[in-house]
């Protein structure tokens, strides 16, 4: 059934719930799958958008790769396959599926594209978890942090930040790529937020989220409304964020208007210390991780993942997906210490390099 929506329609079973409980909940699924493994021989393929400094390489796949270690410790190590390119990465969903791995968990670049391959592992009695970005086709679970929330996060930290321009100031948006559901998503969570608050003067669907696109459109946005004009930026993520902040710079736009982000990335932390970027978004990749290798684990053992998912979600092709949908937190100059620094993510040393020890200090942040 095609349900032509851009991005997931959510029903929650459980709506709201604090980061501690849902980390809690994460740690407790390393034993929730009957421990030992004994004679097990599961094989997990993981597929994921970036590897080696990009989020999902830092973060997600150490975490995916252990998590399915403590689950499953005598099955065979995961085949984790990471590209930035969807023509890619169906190639190598398609290898995984010939080589014959017994579940799958996905994070899809571009969603349609993968349909006939996620409709091939369903054939093949392979389930499908789609991990971050929600894949088209018969998908079996779906881990995400919930991307309304994440909208709506980003647009109240942009209109308390633009103080008394946040009625009837003007600002950009620099939305993410048109082929990710999430992106979709995110729009819609922030709009529900900013319209009838601001004039949005110019809005970008970042083509592949790349950041050269995010720039060039930048660069066009102050070019066609005055250096002077905007008075704050909806950037759906870091690297995102990184782009109009350096369209700024070459523009000598001072001072920089509020900009917003997502994904805790260290470069963008440090350029909240420093004041360029005024927040991000935290989600704790931690949980996310356990409940897809939760879900990856108990599918490939032939049972169901209704008792850990937290509600359910539709996709243009699939209805009542069990869906874990997890909180994000909103990260500001005065929260990095109790945020990503608390949880681990990256040390004050990380964070405040020689460059920016002064503003370290200004921000409290000391070792």
């Amino acid at each position: 059934m095609v349900l032509g929506v851009s991005f997931p329609v959510v029903r929650h079973r459980v709506l709201r719930m604090s980061v501690a409980v849902v980390v809690a909940a994460g740690l407790a699924l390393s034993g929730a799958c009957g421990g030992g493994g004994g004679g097990d021989t599961l094989s997990v393929g993981v597929l994921l958008p970036g590897g080696g400094a990009s989020r999902f390489g830092q973060f997600d796949r150490p975490l995916i790769e252990k998590k399915l270690k403590e689950l499953c410790p005598a099955c065979p190590a995961a085949t984790v396959a990471a590209t930035a390119e969807p023509a890619v990465q169906r190639q190598q969903l398609d290898a995984m599926i010939t080589r014959g791995v017994d579940v799958l968990i996905v994070a899809a670049i571009n969603p349609e594209a993968l349909r006939s391959s996620v409709q091939e592992a369903e054939r093949a009695g392979i389930p499908v978890v789609a991990y971050d970005r929600l894949a088209q086709g018969p998908v079996s679970g779906y881990v995400t942090f919930d991307g309304a929330t994440v909208g709506r996060l980003q647009g109240q930290a942009l209109l308390k930040a633009m103080g008394a321009k946040a009625n009837g100031g003007q600002i950009v948006m620099m939305n993410g790529a048109t082929i990710d559901p999430n992106a979709g998503w995110y729009k819609e969570g922030a709009l529900s937020v900013l319209k009838g608050k601001v004039k949005i003067g110019k809005s970008y669907d970042t083509v592949g989220w790349r950041p050269e696109n995010a720039y060039v459109n930048m660069s066009g946005a102050i070019a066609a409304l005055g250096p002077g004009n905007i008075d704050g930026v909806l950037a759906a993520n870091d690297s995102l964020a990184g782009a109009v902040i350096s369209a700024f710079n070459a523009a000598a736009v001072r001072p920089l208007p509020p900009v917003t982000g997502q994904d805790a990335d260290l470069a963008a932390v440090r350029r909240i210390v420093q004041g360029d970027q005024y927040m991000t978004i935290y989600k704790p990749f931690e949980p996310a991780a356990a409940a897809a290798a939760e879900m990856a684990v108990a599918l490939g053992r032939g049972d169901t993942v209704d008792s850990i998912a937290t509600g359910t979600v539709d996709s243009p092709t699939t209805e009542d997906i069990p869906a874990v949908l997890l909180p994000s937190v909103p990260v500001t100059v005065d929260t990095i210490e109790e945020t990503v620094v608390k949880d681990g993510m990256y040390t004050i040393a990380q964070i405040c390099t020689p460059t920016l020890q002064s503003a370290c200090d200004k921000a409290g942040l000391t070792p």
